[in-house]
């Protein structure tokens, strides 16, 4: 019998009026599990369930959080591999990819354990005699958090531990297409000791439940992480509501990879494949846009079909699968429609695009790359989200540069060079939030900051110390003496 699994609410798990149902992209036969639709009641329950535990949690010891934090990122550690088998199993992430993301989320709570221990303030001097002067950090209050697919587990860790450990209260929604993931961190942190309204967990969909958490009056903030056209609905909806919510949003990113001449040629077609395909190309970091330099771009194009010759499409669950299925028919939809649009553009298909037949139903796709294609096409303009790349030809580093930043995107940019002078200038110069050099666009440190420029990210970063700037708000108080 399939099991159901419940939102979370005031500290009690609660079924919906209906249920969806989880389904494994790599076996579509194979259900994950059924979890509840939530509803516009129970969302509103959940934000009263936050409002009343604020007060008290919002002034708990940083030890209290700590142990908390600590507890929860004891436990994924310790269940990592069965959660990263859930995760690959509903989204289809291979098994290794699966359980490297389950650790990152255990890595993010201890993080994050230790920034509860390590808040701070400061102490300053008035210009008026006998006054003293406080600037400390309070939590933001209510957050709503609407997370994505593509990261079931890491996303929403990275959202709902700095929110916890700087004393907020959580309503978090998770993908309606994945949400055994998100269900699975929420219970853990439930378990971990949270005071009952601290962490709520709604399922459901974002017309229904993600809407109403934008104009709920005592929501004081909203995360979000999604495509550009909802995030800007999202913001939107903050702004417009009274009083207007805090936003942080996440969004998409046509992020670009230069290979000057002077490349290692490896290294390169390393950074490319693993960049541009592996997590079957549904990350918001992925390199679509392969910038090559014309002295190296013959031979850049040959070594990377025989690097994807090699590359295994296949179960995700399966030993020696490098690349799993797309996440859902919709996806697969999307990418197969930008393949043909790529096509009637002129784009040459040098390798790939193909639906493939695997031992289980699934949505297998041959990983696509293009060759002949300008940074004016739309393949080159509008994000993919899969596993589809193209390259661009450029004739020196100017070019390159040039090509890289023209984009609405500002997310990831890479470049491979064995020129510190390119180096250092791509750093300096590349518009977008975070640079590569000799290492592919989508791979991150969790300690440090996440985000991007222009349509890729607005508002304050995501994850290390400088989620505090989105999780908390300033207050300077004045003292005479």
């Amino acid at each position: 019998m399939t099991e159901m699994f419940k939102n979370l609410i005031a500290g009690e798990w609660a079924g919906g009026t209906s249920a969806s149902r989880n389904i494994n992209p790599s076996d579509t036969n194979d259900v994950v599990g059924e979890y509840a639709q939530g509803t516009v009641e129970q969302l509103n329950d959940a934000v009263a369930a936050a409002k009343a535990a604020f007060p008290a949690w919002s002034r708990s010891g940083p030890q209290e959080r700590y142990e908390i934090l600590k507890k929860a990122s004891d436990e994924i550690f310790a269940r990592k591999e069965e959660l990263g088998r859930l995760l690959s199993r509903e989204e289809g992430k291979t098994l290794a990819e699966g359980i490297g993301e389950a650790g990152r989320a255990g890595q993010v709570m201890a993080f994050f354990a230790g920034e509860c221990l390590r808040l701070s303030g400061e102490v300053l001097p008035s210009v008026r005699p006998g006054v003293g002067v406080e600037i400390t950090r309070e939590p933001v209050g209510i957050v709503g958090m609407i997370t994505p697919w593509n990261f079931p587990i890491a996303i929403p860790a990275w959202k709902i531990a700095p929110a916890l450990a700087y004393g907020n209260c959580v309503v978090i929604k998770p993908a309606d297409l994945v949400p055994g993931s998100a269900w699975a961190l929420v219970d853990i942190l439930h378990r971990a000791g949270l005071p009952k309204g601290v962490l709520n967990l709604v399922m459901g969909r974002g017309s229904v439940v993600g809407q109403a958490l934008l104009q709920h009056k005592d929501v004081h903030a909203i995360s979000f992480t999604g495509s550009v056209a909802t995030g800007r609905k999202v913001a939107e909806a903050c702004i417009a509501s009274s009083p207007m919510k805090k936003v942080q949003l996440e969004m998409g990113g046509k992020n670009p990879l230069v290979v000057l001449d002077d490349a290692d040629l490896k290294v390169a077609v390393e950074c490319a494949v693993q960049g541009a395909f592996f997590s079957t190309g549904q990350r918001c970091t992925a390199s679509s846009r392969l910038i090559v330099q014309a002295g190296i771009h013959d031979r850049f194009v040959e070594a990377c079909i025989e690097r994807l010759k090699g590359v295994v499409v296949d179960d995700a669950l399966k030993a020696g699968t490098h690349i799993g299925p797309v996440v859902d028919q919709s996806q697969l939809d999307q990418d197969l429609k930008y393949i043909q649009i790529a096509k009637d553009e002129g784009g040459k298909l040098v390798w790939g695009g193909e639906l493939l037949n695997r031992e289980t139903p699934g949505f297998y796709l041959q990983p696509a790359l293009f060759t002949e294609t300008t940074n004016s096409m739309r393949i080159s303009r509008e994000e993919v989200f899969g596993p589809v790349a193209n390259i661009i030809r450029v004739k020196d580093y100017e070019e390159a540069l040039s090509v890289a930043n023209d984009t609405e995107f500002g997310l990831s940019s890479g470049i491979c060079t064995t020129s510190l002078k390119h180096a250092t200038h791509f750093k300096r110069n590349a518009e977008a939030g975070m640079v590569m050099v000799n290492l592919a666009t989508a791979g991150v440190d969790y300690h440090v900051p996440f985000g991007g420029r222009k349509g890729s990210s607005y508002g304050p970063r995501e994850q290390g110390a400088y989620a505090k700037e989105f999780y908390t708000t300033v207050k300077t108080a004045y003292t005479l003496a």
